[in-house]
């Protein structure tokens, strides 16, 4: 028999960092990446990412290089079948054979922080926005610039929330106190696709 769960166990949150396969190491990029995966250890949360290059293994070396990370910090959800495809600061690798349908998990984390991004990054915003997440954009081009500050469409997500929307941060510390402060009023959870009459 399986003893009870402690009544007072939570879940520490799970914060995805997406944007840019590719960076320049020294470019505002690079460092806003590095910044906000080392912000995430410290503040004792996991850090989510797609698992490979660019603002993904950024904010995973960012993550890494906090005095304080511990092993299983880092979870990377690669869109391919070989966990060694992962970038090298990846504690757990999900490896899930799923190319670009693995952005779905990673908008299902608890918030998303978005720095840049094209194609892939504006899908996994279009999800977490499905999906009820917080998300929080940083100013650096791509997609995560052009939406902040916007709702991607006009559902009501939270009817206690009237500003939900894409919140626009003008810094890495910026974008942690915002998720710090507006985490725990977005708990509720997509409950799936509810069924529409046909005209």
């Amino acid at each position: 028999m399986e003893p009870d769960a402690p009544s007072n166990l939570k879940r520490r949150p799970m914060v995805a960092v997406i944007g840019d396969a590719s960076t320049d190491l020294a470019g505002a990029k690079a460092i806003a990446a590095r910044e906000v995966g080392a912000q995430i250890i410290e503040r004792r949360w996991r850090l989510v990412t797609g698992g490979m290059g660019g603002v993904m293994k950024e904010a995973s070396a960012g993550a890494r290089a906090s005095a304080s990370w511990r092993d299983g910090d880092i979870i990377g959800i690669t869109p391919g079948s070989d966990p060694a495809a992962a970038n090298p600061f990846v504690d757990v690798v999900i490896a899930t054979g799923m190319d670009h349908l693995r952005n779905s998990i990673v908008a299902h984390s608890d918030a998303i922080i978005v720095i840049g991004g094209g194609a892939g990054t504006l899908s996994e915003i279009a999800l977490a926005w499905i999906y009820r997440r917080l998300i929080v954009a940083l100013p650096h081009e791509g997609w995560g610039a052009k939406l902040a500050g916007m709702r991607i469409d006009h559902r009501v997500r939270y009817e206690d929330i009237p500003d939900d929307r894409v919140y626009a941060a003008s810094t890495s510390v910026e974008a942690i106190e915002l998720i710090a402060k507006l985490l725990p009023q977005y708990q509720r959870r997509h409950s799936g696709i509810k069924s529409r009459k046909v005209n």
